[in-house]
């Protein structure tokens, strides 16, 4: 609320210098206008530093109210139970006859019980307050590494705030001298690096994390504190807690954390980047502009590059839809941070948050060439076969919880770098290779216990199929050890389906 009265109070400053200009096109006006246009600029740079000066001084009561709000506003908490990740059953690799992979295809309708339009993706949030650089003759950095990528950050060491214990006065003394000292060098050059590497919001969370543990080195409780404030002033919605040893930076999220424990506050669930206690004391202090994280990730993450080695993947049935590919292992260590969430109370937004993410631009150039030239000049349905078969016989099938002990998802890179891929590895990577190759629309198609695809086909093709706004989805099995053609799915009669729609940004030039 002080923000928004500032900036009503400043455009009702301004007004009477802006709207003059507007009312009068007469000769005699125009001069007017330019000797009036003169002094308003005079105007403005005479009286910018005051305006600089106001802004300061709101900052500050601003900063002031929430550290007194901080003093205060502390409550008992316990923590929520985690919310168990969906556990699939072990199903095997899908095994359809060849007589019956030679016969037509025939034409099968297959009702879907519910359809999920693509996710939205929420634009990431800005600084609460404008960030001034601060003039310095020497400028001190602080260097460290985020998954593999060299980065670095202005701060000065005399300005280093610790914190002095875990009670409320401590850590509200904390903030206000965090900002006292004005972090806004070390806040600009964070965001830089956001927004040159494309960070995602939990990658960005990933790197304040890894500068306070710099910083801080094995003081966790001033890591924490540090992490907190500068995710708080980059906008994002944060609280603090404590169980009396250890202080712990929480953070809001829009979806639903699997397997990870959390503490309602104000309605909203926060979560740690670290494992959190069955109880804490935590402030319910909120500030300006807050936003939740946000789990949806379109692209980016250009981490600095650390190819694995090459991995030849063969289609068995189409020799020249063949591909060597390396990816960046470093990204690969990122996925590995990656929290598996779910949106709203829907269990199929969980694999649309891997789907809809693309591809390494190194992992396209190295493969995309071939497949297109493999799929060059053919017909819609025999490119998307050999895509298909590509997917259905290049890749290993294996059982997630022997491989990993548990259900987990890959994106696409994955599948192209690990030796076992399931059901819903193949739907993700399939899927990602007829949108940038062919530029179809395509939705992830889930089965109780098993996952497939379904391609929208502007032609005529028979095969199971299901419909969505008048337009034909084409059921596509990627599980398919030996090979199917599109349309031929093994589902059985009265089986309840649910799709979700995959963003398509169109074919990869």
């Amino acid at each position: 609320m002080i923000m928004k009265r500032y900036f009503v109070l400043l455009l009702i400053t301004l007004s009477p210098f802006l709207l003059p200009a507007q009312n009068d096109d007469s000769d005699d006006a125009k001069g007017n206008f330019d000797s009036y246009r003169a002094s308003l600029i005079e105007s403005f740079y005479g009286s910018k530093e005051k305006m600089v000066t106001e802004f300061d001084d709101f900052r500050s009561k601003a900063i002031a109210e929430y550290v007194e709000f901080v003093r205060q506003a502390w409550r008992e908490f316990e923590c929520e139970p985690p919310l168990p990740a969906p556990k699939d059953i072990p199903i095997p690799p899908v095994v359809i006859p060849r007589e019956d992979r030679v016969k037509p295809v025939e034409e099968r309708k297959v009702p879907i019980d519910e359809v999920i339009l693509p996710l939205m993706l929420t634009p990431q949030p800005e600084p609460v307050f404008k960030i001034k650089e601060i003039p310095a003759l020497h400028e001190d950095y602080v260097y460290f590494t985020l998954f593999g990528t060299d980065v670095k950050a202005r701060f000065n060491p005399a300005d280093k705030v610790v914190v002095t214990g875990t009670d409320e006065n401590a850590i509200a003394d904390a903030i206000q001298a965090m900002d006292a000292n004005k972090y806004d060098n070390t806040l600009l050059d964070c965001l830089a690096i956001r927004e040159g590497l494309k960070l995602s919001d939990w990658a960005y969370l990933q790197l304040i994390d890894a500068l306070a543990e710099k910083i801080y080195g094995k003081d966790e409780n001033s890591a924490a504190l540090f992490t907190m404030y500068m995710y708080m002033m980059s906008g994002y919605k944060v609280r603090v807690g404590t169980d009396g040893d250890r202080l712990y930076m929480m953070f809001a999220c829009e979806e639903q954390i699997y397997n990870k424990n959390m503490f309602i506050v104000g309605g909203t669930s926060f979560y740690g980047i670290d494992e959190l206690p069955v109880r804490m004391h935590i402030c319910e202090a909120p500030f300006e502009k807050e936003q939740e994280l946000s789990l949806v990730v379109k692209g980016g993450q250009r981490f600095a590059y650390k190819g694995s080695a090459p991995r030849r993947i063969v289609a068995k049935d189409y020799p020249d839809a063949s591909v060597e590919v390396s990816v960046n292992e470093n990204l690969l260590k990122f996925y590995e941070t990656y929290p598996t969430s779910k949106i709203g109370d829907n269990e199929m937004t969980r694999w649309a948050m891997y789907a809809n993410v693309e591809l390494d631009e190194r992992v396209k150039n190295s493969v995309y060439p071939t497949l297109s030239a493999a799929i060059n000049g053919l017909s819609e349905i025999e490119a998307v076969n050999r895509l298909l078969n590509f997917v259905q016989t290049g890749l290993v099938y294996g059982y997630d919880n022997e491989i990993w002990g548990e259900d987990r998802v890959f994106f696409a890179e994955e599948s192209l770098y690990y030796p076992y891929a399931d059901c819903e590895d193949r739907a993700v990577l399939f899927s990602r290779l007829v949108r940038d190759l062919v530029g179809l629309d395509v939705a992830l198609v889930m089965v109780p216990g098993h996952m497939l695809a379904a391609v929208n086909m502007k032609s005529d093709v028979h095969g199971a199929y299901t419909t969505f706004n008048g337009k034909k989805f084409i059921l596509c099995e990627p599980t398919c050890v030996d090979g199917a053609p599109v349309g031929l799915v093994n589902i059985d009669d009265g089986a309840r389906l649910q799709m979700i729609l995959l963003e398509n940004d169109g074919v990869y030039k």
